[in-house]
């Protein structure tokens, strides 16, 4: 695993934030991602296909982790047959959207108008702690936020396109959803 060796080695090096700015734009972010090296035409239609889904731009869908990098600095491990597809999509505007029924059922939590268990509590601190650094992760909605069906077919659309039925491949597909491009950096290494 050389190239996790080289990687860590040079991220090591880094001594400023402009430096690790740039290595995050230049690794993380820039060139087509290791699960489509050699073909860049599917790399397009894959986050063609993701963009339309969630009426965004196409430029706005990341491929990230070890399928970006051909390896997980993080788990230390390479890319394989176990691994899978991270998309990060960085989309102020689904963001907003997204975010715009949560704020008016915390506004009813604030007013007790509303009423959670304590495994949506649970499952609402948990969100709380990836909006805290700017990511959505569907998967952590409590079910009463009334977003059921924006979750429902968050997992839907990914399932549809993990497992050989899109161009990425027979590989499970996830994502999360971010505001701001560089927190990729920040919370997936």
């Amino acid at each position: 695993m050389e190239a996790l060796e080289t990687f860590i080695d040079n991220l090591k090096k880094l001594e400023d934030e402009e430096e690790i700015i740039d290595f995050c734009r230049k690794y993380l972010i820039h060139g087509i991602p290791y699960i489509f090296t050699d073909n860049q035409d599917n790399y397009y239609e894959f986050r063609k296909r993701v963009a339309n889904q969630f009426n965004v731009n196409f430029y706005e869908i990341y491929i990230t982790g070890s399928a970006k990098l051909g390896f997980s600095p993080f788990k230390q491990k390479k890319f394989d047959y176990d691994s899978d597809i991270d998309v990060a999509i960085i989309s102020p505007e689904l963001y907003d959207k997204i975010l715009e029924p949560i704020y008016e059922y915390q506004m009813k939590l604030r007013k007790q108008r509303k009423s959670i268990s304590e495994e949506e509590l649970k499952d609402y601190h948990s969100f709380l702690e990836y909006t805290a650094i700017r990511w959505i992760r569907p998967d952590t909605l409590p079910k009463s936020f009334g977003v059921g069906r924006l979750k429902q077919s968050w997992f839907d659309f990914f399932k549809s396109i993990s497992y050989g039925r899109s161009e990425v491949g027979n590989y499970k597909v996830s994502a999360k959803l971010t505001q701001i491009l560089l927190q990729i950096s920040a919370t997936n290494y």
